[in-house]
């Protein structure tokens, strides 16, 4: 049995469980047990009725969510032909085949996010090993694959956060943080949750979203009632 701390222990007697909250209240129960001193992320955690290892059932992608993120990530944008337009638009590091031989030579991972331009995405591919295990490998579907680096940037600087379904049929994203108001974590929530309940494969036979849940970092998940 895993030990939590009294903190811990004090907030999860404040959700009663197996009890499925609307989503405000769930926001709210979110924002008040979450345990840590500083500026907690706030997740939500979808679990679907789907089976990932068929490819159509390979839900993924990004949403730019309305009240942001309130967490500020440095964007490395790669590029043979747009260095202008990607240092326009405020990336942090613009390059091409100097800094992917700088991530492979040196371990270098100084940024949150990688932006490609398709042109340089044949050269990517051979880090894809380093890249892909940390979850920075760019991607099309997420819009992280584009000849348009401005929006890119723009999107990822605005609060976009991509998502995709594990194995087991999980997605989870980020919603804010505990300093946000409550509304403004609902606005970011019902984005998220209309996203997602637009990707439903045509495969998925009955109920396809089975179980949400809010929670905060360190803190205790909190169940959410499904409004369709």
């Amino acid at each position: 049995m895993a030990k939590f701390g009294k903190k811990y222990n004090q907030a999860v007697k404040l959700v009663e469980a197996n009890k499925p909250y609307p989503i405000l209240e769930a926001l709210e129960l979110a924002k008040k047990t979450s345990t840590t001193k500083f500026d907690a992320t706030v997740e939500v955690a979808f679990n679907l009725n789907v089976d990932p290892r068929h490819a159509d059932q390979q839900i993924r992608g990004a949403v730019v969510l309305p009240k942001g993120t309130g967490k500020t990530q440095k964007i490395l944008v790669l590029t043979n032909t747009k260095e202008a337009d990607a240092k326009a638009a405020g990336a942090d590091f613009v390059g091409g085949k100097d800094l992917i031989e700088k991530i492979q030579k040196e371990n270098w991972f100084d940024f949150d996010v990688i932006i490609a331009t398709p042109d340089i995405m044949a050269e990517l591919g051979k880090i894809g090993k380093i890249l892909g295990p940390k979850g920075l490998m760019p991607n099309p579907k997420t819009g992280t694959v584009t000849p348009d680096v401005k929006k890119a940037v723009e999107d990822v600087k605005k609060g976009k956060v991509e998502y995709r379904v594990d194995k087991n049929g999980n997605i989870h994203a980020i919603v804010g943080k505990t300093s946000f108001a409550t509304d403004a974590l609902k606005d970011n929530y019902d984005v998220i949750f209309d996203t997602i309940r637009r990707a439903k494969p045509a495969a998925v036979k009955g109920a396809y979203i089975k179980n949400i849940a809010v929670s905060t970092t360190m803190g205790p998940g909190i169940k959410v009632l499904i409004e369709l």
